[in-house]
C-alpha cells in the first residue's frame, strides 16, 4: 500500500460517534441494500438520533432493526424505504415510514438527476488496496451513484468484506470519514423448500434450456428452481442478487458462463445475500463482477444474453395476468425491486423466458392467489403486457401473445381445483368467457 494513501487513510479514520459530526440537519443518508448496510455507523446514528432534526435514511431491504427505526423519533431521523423488509414493514403499514416507488434499475438515475437528493453515504467497504481503492462489493446497486453525488461519503471498513472486480470501487480521495469494524458479515440462509415449491420448481426447470443465462430472485420458489438445475449444462448468471443457490450451481458444474452472449465467461450481480462461504468466494474472483444496478438490471443490456431466463415470485395474479408482488391490497409488503427489469429483459432476449411463480393458494388453501381481479388498492408490479409464463404447483400457463379469454382459461387451469369453478363463473361475469 502506498505510504501516501496510508497517511490519508489514517487522517480520515475516526470513531463511529465522531463520524456523526459529518452529518447535518436535513441530510439524506443513502445506505446500500441488505448486508451492505454498515452496522457500526447505523448504530452510532441511532444512539445520537435525538441530536439531529430532519435527517432521512433511504435504503432497499434493511436487515436489522436499528434504534433509529422508531416512531417516537421520526422528526429527528426518519427511514425512507425503497423496498420493505421485516425491520421496516410495520412502520410502513402504520404510516411513519414512507415508501419510494421505483424500478430498481432506475434508482441511480433518480440520484444523478437530483430527483432523489443524496447528501451522505453510509456503506460497508472492503479494506483499501495498494492503489487507495475500496470495494463496495456487498451492494453496489444505487450506492455508486450516491457516492458520485454526496457531500460526505463515510465507509465502514471491514476485513470480512470481499474485494471484487467490476464498477464497485471508491477511492480514498472520495471519502470523508472511515470507521473500522471486524464483526462477521451478516449471513442470510436459504429459505426452506416444501412440496409446493418443489412442484413449481419442476415445471420451471423442465423448460429451461442448457446454455441459458439466469436471473434468480430471492425466495423459496426461486431457490427450489435452482436446486433442480444441477443437471443442466453451461448456464450463465446475469442477475441482481448473488446468493448461495447460485454458488451451488457453480460447485456442481451447471454454471460455466461459457455460452453467454453478453460478457461470456463473466458472472454479474449488483448485491450479495448469503453465507460467509459466498462472501469468501467473491473475493478477487475473476469470474465475478459486481456492478451498479443500472448496468445489471438494464433490460436492454441483460437482453443481450440469448436465452435470458428470469424467475421471480408474486403474491397475487388476476385473470388478465396483472401481478401484485409487493402488497396485500393497499398494505405494502416489499417493493418493486428488479422484477420488472428482468421480465422485460427476458422478453426482449432471443429465446428468453420470464417466469412468475406462486403457490396457488394462501392461508391453508382457504384463499386463491389467482383471482378475477386484484384486491382493491393492490400495487401492480408486473403488468398484463409484460407477463409471460405463470407457474403454480398445478402447472404452467404461457400468457404472452394470448387473448384475454385464452389467458383466463390458462390461469384457471393452474389454479387450485377447489377454486376453478368460482373462477370460471367470475370470468363469465367479467365477459372473459
Amino acid at each position: 500500500m502506498s505510504d501516501i494513501y496510508q497517511r490519508i487513510y489514517d487522517r480520515k479514520r475516526m470513531a463511529a460517534a465522531e463520524a456523526m459530526s459529518l452529518i447535518e440537519n436535513g441530510d439524506f443518508i443513502c445506505v446500500p441494500t441488505g448486508v451492505g448496510e454498515p452496522p457500526t455507523l447505523l448504530t452510532a446514528l441511532s444512539e445520537q438520533r435525538r441530536n439531529f432534526h430532519g435527517v432521512t435514511v433511504g435504503q432497499i431491504l434493511p436487515l436489522r432493526k436499528y434504534a433509529y427505526i422508531d416512531p417516537e423519533t421520526v422528526d429527528h431521523v426518519r427511514h425512507l424505504a425503497f423496498f420493505f423488509g421485516g425491520a421496516t414493514r410495520p412502520g410502513g403499514n402504520e404510516g411513519w415510514i414512507d415508501y419510494l416507488p421505483s424500478y430498481f434499475s432506475e434508482m441511480p438515475s433518480l440520484i444523478r438527476n437530483r430527483q432523489l437528493r443524496v447528501d451522505a453515504v453510509f456503506s460497508m467497504a472492503s479494506p483499501m488496496d495498494e492503489h487507495g481503492f475500496f470495494a463496495l462489493s456487498l451492494a453496489t446497486d444505487y450506492t455508486m451513484a450516491a457516492v458520485s453525488m454526496a457531500r460526505a461519503v463515510i465507509l465502514e471498513v471491514n476485513p470480512n468484506v470481499p474485494f471484487t472486480n467490476g464498477n464497485c470501487h471508491v477511492h480514498i480521495s472520495q471519502v470523508a470519514g472511515l470507521v473500522e469494524s471486524e464483526e462477521p458479515i451478516l449471513e442470510v440462509s436459504l429459505p426452506k423448500i416444501g412440496a409446493v415449491q418443489q412442484a413449481i420448481g419442476e415445471y420451471v426447470t423442465d423448460i429451461i434450456d442448457d446454455g441459458s443465462t439466469l436471473q434468480i430472485g430471492f425466495g423459496a420458489i426461486p431457490d427450489a428452481v435452482v436446486m433442480q438445475l444441477t443437471h443442466k449444462h453451461d448456464l450463465g448468471i446475469h442477475t441482481e442478487m448473488i446468493g448461495d443457490g447460485i454458488l451451488k450451481l457453480l460447485e456442481c458444474g451447471a454454471v460455466t458462463n461459457r455460452k453467454k452472449t453478453y460478457l461470456p465467461g463473466k458472472m454479474v450481480a449488483t448485491f450479495a445475500l448469503g453465507s460467509q462461504k459466498l462472501y469468501r468466494f467473491m473475493h478477487r474472483n475473476p469470474m465475478l463482477e459486481m456492478h451498479p444496478v443500472d448496468y445489471t438490471n438494464d433490460p436492454f443490456l441483460a437482453a443481450r444474453n440469448d436465452k435470458m431466463v428470469s424467475i421471480n415470485a408474486t403474491l397475487q395474479i388476476d385473470l388478465l395476468g396483472q401481478c401484485c408482488s409487493e402488497s396485500f391490497g393497499p398494505q405494502p409488503y416489499s417493493g418493486t425491486g428488479g422484477q420488472v427489469d428482468f421480465v422485460r429483459a427476458a422478453n426482449r432476449s432471443r429465446d428468453g423466458k420470464a417466469f412468475i411463480v406462486l403457490p396457488s393458494t394462501a392461508k391453508g388453501d382457504s384463499i386463491s392467489r389467482i383471482v378475477p381481479g386484484l384486491t382493491p388498492g393492490a400495487h401492480v408490479t408486473t403488468s398484463k403486457n409484460d407477463v409471460n409464463y405463470v407457474v403454480t404447483e398445478y402447472g404452467l400457463a404461457q400468457l404472452r401473445g394470448k387473448t384475454a379469454r385464452q389467458r383466463a382459461l390458462a390461469l384457471i387451469g393452474i389454479a387450485h381445483p377447489d377454486f376453478r369453478g368460482e373462477l370460471t363463473e367470475a370470468a363469465r361475469q367479467l365477459r372473459l368467457l
